[in-house]
């Protein structure tokens, strides 16, 4: 099980890590090793996830997410399967906090009549001086 917050976890047969071979410079053991790590959770199918939650990470994950609303994450900035590992599994917890975060909501606010009057003053304001731009009048 994969802790998430105090409520929320996931079971780790809904995680799919495989490995694969890392990009960028390495030298000749970038070639020979897969230390980059692949993580994939479906997050449609999940079971362990509440609606809500799961509609707010397929939003937060982005490009990240297949059309069967699998998320892909690679992780391949260490030079060791278990550190891409471990990497991998906290940026899924990390995404799943955030979108297990309800969202405040907005309460629609008015505005005072100083700050109307502030604005229609700089519009004035502004008018005037595009007003001086003109061509002068011949009187």
């Amino acid at each position: 099980m994969i802790a998430i917050t105090s409520n929320l976890s996931i079971d780790d047969n809904e995680v799919e890590l495989s490995f694969v071979r890392s990009s960028g410079p390495g030298g000749q053991n970038v070639n020979k090793v897969s230390t980059a790590v692949q993580l994939r959770f479906d997050v449609r199918r999940s079971r362990s996830l509440p609606n809500d939650v799961a509609i707010r990470l397929m939003k937060l994950a982005g490009s990240r997410l297949t059309n069967d609303g699998v998320l892909v994450l690679t992780a391949q900035s260490h030079r060791t399967q278990g550190d891409n590992r471990a990497e991998a599994i906290e940026r899924l917890t990390a995404l799943l906090r955030e979108a297990a975060e309800k969202p405040k909501p907005r309460r629609p606010t008015r505005p005072t009549k100083a700050s109307k009057v502030r604005r229609i003053e700089g519009k004035t304001k502004r008018g005037d001086v595009k007003a001086l731009r003109g061509r002068p009048t011949m009187d």
